[in-house]
């Protein structure tokens, strides 16, 4: 191919030279004064695809800056400071490092501020948990034995403030006791005991929320007091509403536990009486 009205109007004899010099190893400003083309553009077609020697080459400089930006990020540097460092674009950066993973995000004055409030609440919360726990340990121990009276008057009182109770407008002289703290079941089942109904006699039934593991529930229900699942009555199923944030979920949820005495009319007439003789001593000692 030649080149019509030019000054290298050879152009292909002209490669053949440029080809030759180079494979001997001339750089293109060595080629250039050897057949003096001025032309840079010019020059670069000539030796199109032949590679530079060896000796030409100049190393990289960005290598020991890309070498240098991996370490500081490593040490957890973030890109601005990487580049207020090494002086190099974020650009660059990016590419360099961009293959290793980020480092954590350093923390404000504010956030530190705030970090160190937190740990000194989450100890101050620790030291009041333990004096909470050792004032109930004392508490604890102050009750001591309970004798047949003891007990029969906490029952009453037991009673009288979780079972259910006689209206004028609603006749209900039945004796049902619910409640979900294991503690107050165990006292009120001590109490009944003592008042002569064994559990055997009693009636059980779950009261418990529809989205909950109501076998579970009636498991743990059944292992504490002693008796057989198959013992329980019909579980009542409480409806879901959506709108409702519930607070008792979870493993620890385990619903309401009801315990009917059968035929209690008697008895409840009687716990009636005896919380009347509670509230008017009560009275007697305020005068």
């Amino acid at each position: 191919m030649t080149q019509p009205g030019t000054r290298y109007a050879d152009f292909e004899g002209l490669r053949e030279k440029a080809v030759a010099l180079r494979r001997e190893g001339l750089s293109l400003r060595q080629i250039r004064d050897r057949l003096h083309v001025h032309n840079n553009d010019l020059l670069q077609r000539l030796v199109n695809g032949e590679p530079a020697p060896e000796w030409t080459k100049r190393p990289n400089a960005k290598d020991d800056l890309r070498a240098k930006a991996r370490e500081l990020r490593r040490r957890g540097l973030t890109y601005d400071a990487i580049q207020v460092e090494l002086g190099c674009s974020k650009s660059s950066i990016s590419l360099w490092v961009r293959d290793l993973p980020k480092p954590e995000r350093s923390r404000t004055a504010v956030e530190q501020a705030r970090l160190a409030g937190r740990k000194r609440w989450d100890h101050e919360l620790a030291l009041r948990d333990t004096e909470r726990q050792r004032t109930k340990a004392v508490a604890k121990k102050e009750i001591g034995a309970m004798s047949d009276r003891d007990l029969f008057l906490v029952g009453t009182a037991l009673y009288w403030s979780e079972g259910t109770k006689d209206k004028p407008y609603d006749r209900r002289e039945s004796v049902t006791f619910i409640n979900s703290d294991p503690g107050m079941v165990e006292v009120y089942l001590a109490w009944l005991a003592l008042l002569g109904f064994p559990r055997e006699q009693l009636r059980y039934r779950l009261m418990i929320h529809e989205t909950a593991d109501a076998e579970s529930a009636m498991s743990y229900w059944a292992e504490l007091i002693g008796i057989d699942v198959s013992t329980f009555q019909k579980t009542t199923l409480k409806k879901h509403n959506p709108k409702t944030v519930r607070k008792n979920v979870g493993s620890g949820y385990r619903g309401c536990l009801v315990i009917r005495v059968p035929q209690g009319a008697e008895l409840y007439r009687r716990i009636e009486g005896w919380w009347s003789g509670i509230a008017e001593q009560a009275q007697l000692r305020l005068r």
